[in-house]
């Protein structure tokens, strides 16, 4: 079983618990610095959002919280902008710079830019990949010993499955890095923060991406090691 290769362990499964921790470990340790800050205006996350969005002129978009923490999204299905509790009502540069971020995402819907559109159109795919890659991948693990032929096939088979939500990681990141970047830009343009203050509140957003770059590292490196498993690598 791939569980006990230590080509697995060491190069995958070590080095992938590393980076995503070290990039959680980051965010954390960034918002909860600047979550002690307060913006100089005290707007708080869900002002500092509309203020955002109706200066560009987005007006159907609806701002809610949500319960938990750092659980921040916004839903293109139902234009809805959902803020965490320690985001939607305090007016910390952490709340500021998150709220921005997923503000980032509803202008990146409501200008149809090209990379939002792309990931929304993955994940009906994604809902039916990721449920079947990991069952296909195990079943030809298991039949390499006595049918490697077949074993082989399926190994193949559940690669391809894979590789949609590799597709998926990477198609996260310029989604993801456009949303930061518009959100420095606009926190700033609109008056939610000033020149000093959008560099802490630009911190939390850098770390956040981290943790999108680990997770499309992860699944790239768990996709080579599937191929690698495959024969699918070997000359």
């Amino acid at each position: 079983m791939f569980g006990f290769d230590m080509t697995y362990i060491v190069l995958v499964m070590a080095p992938t618990m590393i980076l995503s921790g070290l990039a959680s470990m980051m965010v954390k340790n960034t918002f909860a610095k600047y979550e002690r800050v307060p913006s100089a205006r005290g707007l708080t996350g869900a002002q500092a959002a509309q203020m955002m969005l109706e200066r560009k002129g987005v007006t159907d978009c609806t701002i809610e919280p949500i319960s938990g923490r750092l659980s921040d999204h916004y839903d293109p299905r139902s234009k809805t902008l959902r803020l965490s509790e320690p985001v939607y009502n305090a007016t910390s540069l952490s709340a500021i710079g998150v709220a921005c971020h997923e503000a980032g995402h509803a202008l990146q819907h409501a200008q149809g830019y090209k990379w939002l559109n792309m990931r929304s159109n993955l994940v009906p795919v994604m809902g039916i990949t990721s449920k079947a890659s990991m069952p296909v991948i195990m079943a030809g693990f298991l039949l390499q010993a006595a049918a490697p032929v077949f074993g082989q096939w399926l190994l193949i088979v559940g690669c391809i499955l894979f590789s949609a939500a590799v597709v998926f990681s990477v198609v996260t990141l310029p989604v993801e890095w456009d949303a930061s970047a518009r959100a420095k830009t606009a926190m700033v343009e609109a008056g939610i923060v000033t020149q000093n203050e959008v560099v802490g509140a630009g911190k939390v957003l850098n770390a956040a991406f981290l943790t999108y770059l680990a997770a499309a590292i992860a699944s790239i490196m768990t996709l080579l090691y599937y191929m690698h498993r495959a024969g699918l690598l070997r000359r």
